[in-house]
């Protein structure tokens, strides 16, 4: 499995800040999702990616504004990487009218088509082979843009994983395939359900390349994220895997009892929220007002969210039926 420290190719300050700031609205979102679940105003369930934002955040602020993305059901960092209304994304968990579904998707459902966020899909896997139509139809129109896909270690044993790299290879789309390998699948850790170490080396299987890197680099997998887009716009689908940590349990009815203390703390200690925060201070990009003031913005961010959603009305039982295909 490969790592990396912190990347040495460093973007421009405004794109630093920017990274740092959606991962600390990232981070914020999801606690207080949290707590809104706990008090119960929001029904369900709920898949949070604290520990995994550099992974959604950083891929997404690669991309171009006219490429598009499929989400997984952990994806507000995806979301919030690619630019979505936050106030919206609340209202949405909160199943208000103001929600980007209307209130009728829930978190694990949210889409935005304006800056290419096609969506989340709750089935795992399921948006592989739906990238790859996305991927198809720019490649036959001629588009100046690529699909990315985030899924999980868990759904790279998918079939349809297999039969979407497979037709992609074929066809040389403009597809980046982003496995967050988060080191388990509900409960079972990576190793228990694949007999390697590293997911990239599937790509080899359908003749394309594959790349692994430390998810928890925001910088690296920025990085990365932008070597794979140029890559499929000119050489075809790439598989690149982010090797990170999921921090809280599958979802909230998950106790977690299956992994030790010990290992969670490993990882805390990795957090990507505070590697970013060293290399900004060390190496005199920011000073610590100028951090305190992102922090600060990124939690006002997520308190105006919530302010935004409360305030927004439930949706009508007159409109239960729209947006329903079949009648």
């Amino acid at each position: 499995m490969e790592t990396t420290n912190m990347s040495k190719q460093i973007p421009d300050l405004t794109t630093l800040k920017d990274l740092y700031l959606k991962m600390v609205q990232t981070r914020h979102f999801e606690e207080t999702a949290a707590r809104l679940f706990a008090q119960g105003k929001v029904h369900g369930t709920a898949h949070f990616c604290i520990g995994e934002e550099a992974t959604g955040v950083g891929a997404c602020v690669a991309l171009e504004p006219q490429d598009l993305i499929y989400a997984t059901h952990r994806g507000h960092g995806q979301s919030i990487g690619k630019g979505s209304d936050i106030g919206r994304m609340m209202a949405e968990f909160l199943g208000k009218e103001a929600g980007f579904c209307k209130g009728k998707g829930g978190c694990m459902h949210i889409a935005d088509l304006s800056i290419g966020n096609l969506g989340a899909n709750g089935i795992v896997g399921a948006g592989i082979p739906i990238a790859v139509g996305a991927a198809l139809t720019t490649q036959i129109k001629k588009l100046d843009r690529v699909v990315l896909c985030f899924f999980g270690d868990g759904a790279a044993n998918e079939g349809a994983f297999h039969e979407a790299l497979n037709l992609a290879s074929i066809w040389k789309l403009p597809v980046i395939f982003y496995c967050v390998n988060n080191q388990y699948g509900m409960s079972m850790h990576v190793s228990q359900h694949m007999n390697i170490d590293d997911i990239s080396v599937r790509a080899k299987s359908y003749g394309i390349e594959g790349r692994a890197f430390d998810g928890n680099d925001v910088l690296e997998v920025h990085r990365q994220t932008l070597a794979a887009r140029e890559y499929a716009r000119t050489e075809g689908p790439i598989l690149i895997v982010a090797n990170t940590y999921r921090i809280m349990g599958h979802s909230k009815s998950d106790a977690g009892k299956y992994r030790a203390k010990e290992e969670v703390a490993y990882w805390k200690e990795r957090c990507p929220l505070i590697k970013m925060r060293a290399f900004l201070l060390d190496n005199d990009l920011c000073t610590e007002d100028e951090i305190k003031a992102i922090e600060t913005q990124g939690e006002q961010d997520i308190k105006d969210a919530v302010a935004f959603a409360e305030a927004s009305p439930e949706p009508s039982v007159d409109e239960i039926e729209d947006d329903v295909y079949a009648p």
